[in-house]
C-alpha cells in the first residue's frame, strides 16, 4: 500500500470518531503557490494538555492493545518533511484541532490520494454519527459536502445504502479532480 495525504485524514477523522464527536469538519485548500493547508476540526472530547503532548510522540496512546500511536506523529513528520506545519489544539471536553500544510512542490510531498473514497469510507462506516463536512478550494474553484445537508435530502435513506454510496463517490470524483488533478494521485 502507498502512503498518502488521504490516509492520514482517515486515521485522524478515525481518532475524532474514538472520542465521541459528532461533527468532524475538513477543510483541504491548495494556494496557487502549491502550499496545500489541511484542517481538521471536530467536537470530540478533546484533550488536556498533557494528553495533547503525549499525542504528537509516536510512544504516547490511549489504546489498551498497543503501547505506540503512529496516526499523529506520522502526519506531523509528514507534512514538516515537505517544509510544511502541524499544529494539534485540544482542549478538554471541547474537540480538537489540527492544521496541517505541505509544500507540493517538495519531492518529501506524498499524493493527496483518494479524498473521495476516504470520505465515502468514513461516512458509509458512520452513516448515522458523527456528521462530515467537506469544504475542498484551489485557485480553480471551490466545493463542499455536508452530511446534514445529504440527511435532509434523503428523507431517511441512510448515507450507507450501495446507491447512495456510489453517487457520492461519484459527485466527489467530479467536484475534487478539477480542483486538485495534480496533486490527487
Amino acid at each position: 500500500m502507498i502512503w498518502d495525504i488521504s490516509l492520514h485524514l482517515m486515521d485522524l477523522a478515525q481518532n475524532s470518531i474514538t472520542a465521541g464527536a459528532t461533527l468532524v469538519e475538513i477543510s483541504i485548500r491548495l494556494s496557487s503557490e502549491g502550499m496545500l493547508a489541511i484542517t481538521l476540526t471536530d467536537n470530540g472530547s478533546g484533550m488536556d494538555e498533557a494528553m495533547a503532548d503525549k499525542a504528537l510522540s509516536p510512544f504516547g496512546t490511549t489504546r489498551t492493545t498497543r503501547k505506540v500511536g503512529l496516526g499523529i506523529p506520522l502526519a506531523k513528520q509528514n507534512a514538516e518533511l515537505t517544509g510544511g506545519t502541524f499544529h494539534l489544539t485540544s482542549s478538554h471536553q471541547q474537540g480538537t484541532r489540527i492544521d496541517m500544510t505541505f509544500d507540493t512542490r517538495s519531492i518529501d510531498c506524498l499524493p493527496l490520494g483518494d479524498i473521495p473514497q476516504t470520505m465515502v469510507t468514513l461516512i458509509a462506516s458512520n452513516p448515522v454519527s458523527p456528521d462530515f463536512v467537506l469544504a475542498c478550494a484551489s485557485p480553480l474553484g471551490e466545493s463542499s459536502l455536508d452530511t446534514r445537508v445529504l440527511k435532509q435530502a434523503l428523507d431517511g435513506v441512510m448515507l450507507s445504502e450501495p446507491e447512495v454510496i456510489s453517487w457520492m463517490k461519484d459527485a466527489l470524483t467530479e467536484e475534487t479532480q478539477p480542483l486538485f488533478g495534480g496533486i490527487l494521485q
